[in-house]
């Protein structure tokens, strides 16, 4: 009986391996690496997963023979995929039955052995099963019309069934269903819309539809009028789950020619040698697909926008507690200007007398406040985690939820550096309102150089009462012996301590008109600190974790346009 086949799309034949697809291939392969390396701690780890597994599988499939299709032989119990294989092959290589499973390991027949070998190590296929079809085994236009010459560069693998109770079995169909360059699934008239091939293969191997092949086998057992309704309910089914325009071929291994349509097809492929190149981009159509959900359709932010930030300085300014530290600072500056430009006959005076503080034990209080621009700065933790609160919330909106908690992750990556990082910015900012100004030293200069005049007015004093009033000395110098200049040398000293009086007066009423504007020069100072802080802790790592979702996009709507998804 002469078998029918359906009509098959031709696949043009190539001098060079994988030409038409290569280039758009590599490329592709590239852009899933980039998704991954930009994806990596951000996405669905399972994706990640799935997509390094294939860029490896593709690496390594390309690295191997380009010159050798590797077709599999799948189908279930009784389907008479084995006496299919040793029909193509045209030798009794693989054991055949129809009541139970009869392959039990993969077997593998190559036409064309250069190259082959690293090919099979790859596939695992084990030694003992590894036949090489030549001329030599059996002539020209062998079992069924063969001619083993058309087929230069097959390897075709008969696979265990699908449906075994052996857990290995389906393991190894799993295996090498997920390897092909093309798949083949046979299946007879009986049990062709079996549920477990469908369920398992068919429909999540939808997407495959071009590197899939039906084999509808044993249509011996039909009539002629059967054959095409039955093709016709099979095409149905398929097309019904998702298998767009699904090639089916109808073969009998009794039948003289039962196999030549299947052969030719064969034959076809592996002239056209592009199965390779169109498998691996199969598989990356489908799982670029699945990066859909994890890139917006809308244009993302590049930065957190000029009020957030501000808004955020300010936050850990407070957090930082610059107006109480600039306050502090002020009110220092005015207690150090007092030790260089307060008259030390009056401090002098001020430790003789009663001191409040000193009796309340708080002079403490005022050396430390006298110290405060040497003293520890900083932010408690919790202040910083409050003013890290929601600082991402306008830039996430629109995100995938992935992106999103890892924009947002990148806001708070350095809070726990915070604290002393703001710490540390306060402390670079102290010694250049540290110093002393140079007019305080010639204040304190000409002070000093009042009370030396002042104690040798009093010294001279001393001397002209002891000399010239009660006489210890007949003949004393004139400078000391003449009463009469007392009244003269009184006078000066007090207009020397009047002038010291006076000048600290004057100081005073100056420090205290620029203390407030050096606490303003200061807080604006570490208000423009702790600004470079937060960007360089927080809004840059936000800012970079935006580009890289930038990126991701792009290269997500690039490889999903050319898939056509």
């Amino acid at each position: 009986m002469t078998t029918t086949t359906s009509a098959v799309p031709p696949q043009p034949a190539a001098g060079n391996a994988d030409e038409p697809a290569g280039p758009g291939l590599a490329a592709r392969i590239d852009g899933l690496q980039r998704l991954v390396d930009l994806g990596t701690g951000r996405i669905d780890p399972d994706l990640l997963a799935d997509t390094t597994a294939l860029l490896t599988r593709a690496g390594e499939r390309l690295r191997l023979s380009g010159d050798h299709t590797v077709v599999t032989l799948a189908g279930g119990t009784g389907s008479g995929k084995s006496s299919l294989f040793n029909a193509v092959c045209g030798l009794d290589l693989s054991p055949t039955g129809m009541r139970r499973p009869m392959t039990s390991k993969a077997h593998a027949c190559v036409w064309g052995l250069d190259g082959a070998g690293p090919l099979l190590d790859w596939l695992q296929v084990d030694k003992r099963h590894r036949y090489a079809r030549a001329s030599a085994l059996e002539p020209e236009g062998g079992r069924n019309g063969a001619e083993s010459g058309s087929l230069q560069g097959l390897v075709l693998i008969d696979l265990p069934d699908h449906d075994s109770i052996a857990e290995m079995h389906r393991a190894e169909v799993d295996r090498f269903v997920g390897v092909a360059d093309l798949l083949v699934w046979v299946v007879d008239p009986q049990k062709y819309a079996d549920a477990a091939l469908h369920r398992n293969y068919i429909v999540p191997f939808a997407r495959h539809a071009g590197v899939t092949l039906i084999v509808l086998n044993q249509v011996d057992r039909l009539q002629e009028e059967e054959i095409d309704e039955c093709v016709s309910d099979l095409r149905r089914l398929l097309e019904a789950e998702g298998l767009a325009d699904p090639r089916i071929v109808t073969t009998s291994t009794v039948a003289e020619g039962g196999v030549a349509g299947f052969r030719e097809v064969l034959a076809d492929t592996v002239a056209a040698r592009r199965a390779r190149a169109q498998r691996l981009a199969v598989d990356i159509d489908r799982l670029v697909a699945r990066f859909a959900d994890q890139r917006a359709v809308t244009e993302p932010p590049s930065m957190i926008d000029e009020r957030r930030a501000a808004e955020l300085a300010d936050a850990l300014t407070d957090a930082a507690g610059v107006p109480a530290v600039a306050e502090a600072m002020e009110s220092a500056y005015e207690l150090r200007a007092v030790d260089y430009v307060g008259w030390p006959v009056a401090k002098l005076a001020a430790r003789l007398r009663s001191d409040p503080l000193r009796k309340m034990r708080l002079t403490e209080l005022r050396d430390e406040l006298r110290g405060a621009f040497t003293g520890p700065v900083g932010a408690q933790q919790g202040d910083v985690d409050n003013a890290l609160q929601g600082i991402a919330d306008d830039v996430v909106t629109g995100l995938p939820p992935a992106w999103a908690r890892s924009v947002r992750a990148a806001g708070r990556s350095h809070a726990a550096e915070l604290p002393e990082a703001l710490g540390d910015s306060l402390k670079d900012t102290l010694p250049a309102f540290n110093q002393v100004p140079r007019w305080w030293w010639l204040v304190k200069t000409w002070q000093y150089f009042l009370v030396l005049i002042a104690a040798l007015a009093l010294i001279w004093i001393a001397l002209l009462v002891a000399y010239g009033v009660l006489g210890i000395s007949e003949q004393p110098p004139d400078l000391v012996g003449n009463p009469g200049l007392i009244p003269y040398v009184t006078v000066l000293l007090a207009c020397v301590l009047g002038m010291g009086a006076l000048t600290s007066s004057a100081c005073r009423n100056v420090i205290a008109l620029s203390s407030a504007r050096h606490g303003e020069r200061m807080e604006l100072h570490m208000r423009e600190r702790i600004a470079e802080v937060a960007e360089q802790k927080v809004l840059y790592p936000v800012a970079d974790e935006l580009r890289a979702y930038a990126r991701f996009q792009a290269e997500a709507d690039r490889l999903l346009g050319s898939s056509g998804s």
